[in-house]
């Protein structure tokens, strides 16, 4: 198995896991406060880092490994999370996992610009065509027009392709373990103070159903998922394992049909099946590193 292989694997893996992140999320802040939820998150997956770390003896990160650290911890930890938990107290699940069906071509995009990788035509032809058909499909089942909430989605996406770009780069000297346990644990002394006040502020009574989808986001939304994604976009390109998210909204879609009752139809696997060709075609586009 080539190394390219190898990372589409373990980077599908990770997409398996972000997939069920907008319904869980959204069982979440059915009850809880949305930003609670996305900052609660990471304290949570914040202290299992801080054991990883702990029990592995890991080295303290270099000057420069913290800076890109930090630039990960605004995307991943904070942007992300945030953005997107807004959004899903007011649309659904599906219409979510839509609108970040672009999440492939942004994080491309980041990569191309800030670590010299140059996708070819091709490539840049796949990835826009994939885009193009999430969004559309998106517009279609908003009625043609698209949502406030879905401002929010864009910024998450922005925020998300940022941190998945630079903490893959980060991952090929770190390791992906390390790049999101230290994100992670180097946002505590900001995230508890905050957290603990909106805990106090709007309260932390819930169902176990709204528990449970905060349990799923902090531990492998926000920790075990990254294991895989990091590892997959550092030996795969961050490109080229970039564009198995183009399949995330599509599982979704299937998660948000099996864990929130909302509807799966025809249509959406027709979508499904144009957007596994053009990763297809991506995964065979030349792209120099």
């Amino acid at each position: 198995m080539t190394q390219e292989t190898k990372g589409m694997w373990l980077g599908l893996i990770g997409v398996a896991m972000f997939s069920l992140t907008l319904p869980f999320t959204r069982m979440a802040v059915a009850e809880l406060n949305p930003v609670l939820v996305a900052l609660g998150r990471a304290v949570v997956a914040a202290g299992a880092s801080a054991l990883l770390l702990w029990w592995s003896g890991a080295a303290r990160p270099t000057p420069a490994q913290m800076k890109a650290l930090m630039i990960t911890s605004l995307g991943v930890v904070v942007g992300f999370p945030v953005f997107s938990s807004i959004a899903m107290r007011y649309v659904p699940a599906s219409h979510g996992a839509i609108v970040l069906g672009i999440l492939p071509l942004a994080t491309a995009m980041v990569g191309a610009l800030r670590f010299g990788e140059r996708p070819s035509t091709g490539f840049w032809i796949s990835a826009v065509c994939g885009s193009v058909i999430v969004i559309g499909f998106a517009l279609w089942q908003g009625g043609g027009e698209l949502q406030l909430a879905d401002l929010a989605l864009f910024v998450a996406v922005l925020a998300a392709a940022m941190g998945y770009a630079e903490g893959a780069r980060l991952s090929q000297s770190m390791g992906g373990q390390q790049v999101i346990s230290w994100a992670l644990v180097l946002s505590m002394p900001l995230l508890i103070p905050i957290t603990a006040w909106l805990g106090w502020r709007y309260g932390m009574s819930a169902s176990p159903r709204a528990w449970l989808g905060f349990a799923y986001v902090s531990l492998f939304s926000m920790f075990i998922g990254f294991f895989f994604w990091y590892k997959g976009l550092a030996l795969g390109g961050i490109a080229r394992v970039g564009q198995v998210q183009l399949l995330q909204p599509f599982l979704t879609l299937v998660g948000a049909a099996l864990l929130l009752g909302e509807s799966l139809e025809l249509r959406n696997l027709l979508f499904a099946a144009a957007v596994l060709i053009v990763v297809v075609v991506g995964r065979r586009a030349a792209i120099r590193r």
